[in-house]
């Protein structure tokens, strides 16, 4: 018989047609079976196309889906395109089009990739976040969070990049720079609308216990960043100013009696009323301009020098009543706490070091419990131990520990302060000066104040007739869609010109695709319940404190609305590791990027996906090696030949039983493998070593006699066949149809492996005789100790293994070894 040459690119291109025809990928909805979403984070259509990292995401969703299918599951497994964003404004400006038909372009160019892939997805669910259809239901969303108290507007001092010419959330500045464009970000003061996602603090923080199914990092960054800090909240007057409050958060107010100043943020806004006419009032303004330069990692940083100016203006002590001299200084943020500290130089480092620099009193007022009391000319640094209380008034002598709870309840008692809780997450800011976003449904009407679009009318149409210079809000230049009339009085108004973050649009685009149709609300809350949370959903870590957290919070809001019946939206999280060449991440700034088309040419989709599964676990990072690439290419080649030298026999049927030793050793590596697949891939996501085991199978089949047993040699290969079918489904089908069957592979059921073919009827043990080998026996696998003790003393080699010591002891370990201990 003439071997047929293994030709990948002939093969993909057929089953992806027959796929596509077929509707073979299409939701298989039935309510006898259970449920299963399996989910990958979906692309950003840019203009370099897919790469390696896309190849390894989508390729394990893949197999996560095909297999789940397989074992009997309703698979729900969609694919769509996060499409707003500043790249495609930004190329729009570049290449003098509009952002619509360069982002859409790119869109199809990757569903094309992603076809090419082998990707069993549901493009019929396919979404768009750019598209009418979706950002309407983005704008309702708004409105929905506006009609619930958390939308709302306020004056700020925002992160602004200024190349990209927009407002960055906190989240979306790295070391001071933009996440997009790495430009230093500076502070610039605008109206600007938040989602008040500090509601949720706590419920996010406590619900990360209930996610048993994420990696401890993710749960462990995002606690981070919420930071919850328990304390107290003390109110501190300002006489000067009518008595005007100031309050300061502090984790620390068992050292409240040690307050000798309090430090404000040079962006609190009773700057100007402290300053005013006051000797250093220039001085501070000129100070207040230039850190409007420095973003906020270097104001904090422990390396940058803390630098201050005093008011001019005291506050009063709220147990004292002593004069508490205020001061602006670069190290306190007005995002962070209330945007006013309170210095403790005594017992704090940062506030110590301030004191000293500006000659501040210091007042010890907790002592350490042991040992003689140190005085200030001791001090070389704050002391922040554990202690009890001193200079504290009808508080002395109380631990320090008991005195945090003492002393807030105190000041709540006589109204100047109480017991709190703070966060160093601080609400979301959404709005986002530019084109290529959802616009924000609001409009401005001098007669009616903020007025919100009614439902009704969504969506508010992005224009065309806008002017991109690079300069200015493009939604501001086009006089079409900035002049409106007001919904409620009918008079003239205006738009809302700023968009909103796109990471709105992927804070809940997961729920569409279970009713990526529905034309009245953002989804339909029935097939939400039936198909979500998400049971896999695949993504970078780089996502963990922003669309993660963005993503739990909108569905907590979904729920209390009464929306949806689960406050999680994704059961277990899969966050895989980078694609790395020659030691570092693949760029085009780096000359190592490797083309995933390139290698479908060259290879064929199957070998790129088997490569990419197999050279490392997904959560950790993957060295891309030409050599592994080929290896991986020898395999499936070796696999083809497999099927095609037993052609004759896999095309009949031969019933058959099991009993030489051969026979024996082959079906138990049969369903070994079966086991060691299923596992992988079912509990455990190591498709690497999913992939060895399938490797060992098909050396075992090849160094089987060819005149053994056929109906099992039979069995081997056709279950090396299905268990490929998640990992290379391109190849699967083609030689499942080339053995004679007519449905597709990937509706057969997954194979199940039985315990008793796994046990061997002997196994080889080591004889130690103090520790050491000096043996091996073959034995039946039924010994108990007794039996294996008695074998082996019975052994003739013994005399010589022992060299005429005694027998001391005899250690049994069944299956594995027996050692005698001799002396």
């Amino acid at each position: 018989m003439n071997e047929q040459v293994y030709q990948p690119r002939e093969i993909e291109r057929k089953w992806q047609q027959i796929w596509e025809e077929t509707d073979a990928h299409k939701t298989n909805e039935d309510e006898k079976k259970p449920k299963f979403y399996t989910l990958e984070m979906f692309p950003y259509p840019s203009g370099e196309g897919l790469h390696m990292g896309h190849v390894r995401v989508y390729t394990i969703g893949d197999v996560i889906a095909r297999f789940k299918r397989m074992k009997g599951y309703q698979v729900l497994h969609p694919m769509g395109a996060d499409a707003f964003g500043l790249p495609a404004e930004n190329a729009a400006i570049q290449r003098g089009v509009n952002p619509r038909e360069w982002t859409l372009n790119n869109m199809e160019r990757i569903r094309n990739e992603q076809k090419r892939l082998g990707v069993s997805y549901d493009w019929d669910r396919y979404v768009a976040t750019c598209l009418p259809d979706y950002y309407k239901f983005t704008q309702w969303l708004f409105l929905l969070f506006y009609e619930r108290g958390l939308a709302y507007k306020k004056k700020a001092a925002v992160n602004w990049c200024p190349t990209c010419n927009t407002v960055l959330a906190n989240e979306q500045v790295e070391d001071g720079k933009c996440w997009r464009c790495d430009s230093e970000v500076t502070k610039k003061e605008l109206n600007q609308w938040f989602f008040r996602i500090t509601d949720y603090a706590e419920r996010l923080l406590q619900d990360l216990d209930q996610l048993e199914g994420w990696p401890d990092k993710v749960k462990m960054m995002q606690k981070n960043w919420i930071g919850k800090s328990e304390g107290a909240e003390v109110v501190f007057t300002v006489p000067a100013l009518e008595d005007t409050k100031i309050s300061v958060f502090t984790t620390r107010p068992d050292t409240l009696y040690g307050v000798t100043y309090m430090v404000v943020a040079p962006e609190h806004p009773l700057v100007p009323q402290l300053i005013a006419g006051k000797e250093n009032e220039k001085a501070i303004l000129e100070f207040i301009e230039e850190l409007k330069k420095v973003n906020e990692i270097t104001r904090t940083s422990t390396e940058v020098e803390k630098v201050g100016y005093f008011t001019g203006t005291y506050a009063k002590h709220p147990l004292t009543g002593a004069d508490i001299p205020i001061w602006v200084a670069n190290y306190v943020l007005m995002d962070y706490g209330t945007g006013a500290v309170m210095g403790v130089p005594a017992h704090d480092e940062r506030d110590f070091l301030f004191a000293k620099k500006y000659q501040l009193p210091i007042k010890i007022v907790v002592q350490s419990k042991e040992g003689e009391p140190y005085t200030l000319e001791q001090m070389t640094g704050a002391f922040t131990e554990d202690g009890v209380l001193v200079n504290s008034d009808q508080f002395n002598g109380l631990n320090n520990r008991e005195a945090i709870r003492t002393i807030g309840e105190y000041l709540e008692k006589i109204g100047k302060g109480k017991l709190t809780v703070s966060y160093r997450l601080r609400d979301w800011l959404i709005s986002r000066q530019r084109y290529w976003g959802t616009p924000i449904p609001m409009v401005y009407c001098e007669t009616c104040g903020n007025v919100p679009v009614p439902l009704e009318q969504l969506p508010v149409i992005l224009p065309e007739d806008v002017v991109f210079n690079g300069k200015d809000n493009p939604l501001t230049t086009s006089e079409a869609f900035v002049h409106t009339t007001c919904p409620k009085c009918g008079g003239p108004a205006h738009r809302e010109t700023d968009t909103m973050d796109t990471f709105i649009d992927s804070s809940w685009y997961y729920f569409r695709y279970a009713s990526p149709h529905e034309e009245i609300k953002p989804f339909d809350s029935r097939q939400v319940n039936k198909w979500l949370p998400v049971d896999e959903y695949i993504g970078g870590i780089e996502h963990a404190v922003l669309h993660l957290l963005y993503s739990r919070f909108f569905t907590k809001v979904f729920y209390d609305a009464g929306l949806i019946s689960f406050q999680e939206p994704f059961k277990s999280l899969l966050t895989q590791g980078m694609v790395l060449k020659d030691g570092a991440k693949m760029s085009k700034s780096k000359g190592n990027v490797v083309s995933p088309n390139e290698i479908i040419e060259k290879y064929g989709a199957d070998t790129g996906r088997l490569f990419i599964l197999f050279a490392a676990p997904p959560d950790r990072d993957l060295d891309w090696s030409d050599s592994g690439v080929e290896g991986s290419h020898r395999f499936l080649n070796r696999v083809w030949r497999m099927v095609q030298q037993h052609l004759e026999i896999l095309t009949q049927t031969y019933p058959y039983q099991v009993e030489t030793d051969a026979e024996k050793e082959l079906r138990r590596m049969i369903h070994l493998t079966i086991k060691r697949v299923t596992e992988d891939i079912d509990e455990r996501d190591n498709f690497n070593t999913a992939i060895s085991a399938i490797m060992e199978l098909v050396n075992k089949i090849y160094v089987y006699p060819e005149d053994g047993n056929k109906g099992l040699l039979k069995e081997a290969i056709e279950t090396t066949v299905i268990l490929l079918a998640p990992m290379t489904p391109h190849l699967a089908e083609e030689l499942w149809q080339m053995i004679g069957q007519r449905e597709s592979i990937h509706k057969e059921k997954w194979p199940t492996y039985q315990e008793e073919y796994l046990v061997l009827d002997e196994v080889e043990i080591a004889v130690q005789i103090n520790g050491k080998i000096k043996g091996k026996m073959v034995v039946p696998t039924s010994y108990s100790k007794e039996e294996l003790e008695k074998e082996v003393l019975s052994d003739p080699r013994l005399e010589d293994w022992k060299a005429g010591k005694e027998v001391r002891k005899v250690i049994v370990v069944p299956g594995k070894l027996v050692n005698i201990v001799v002396g």
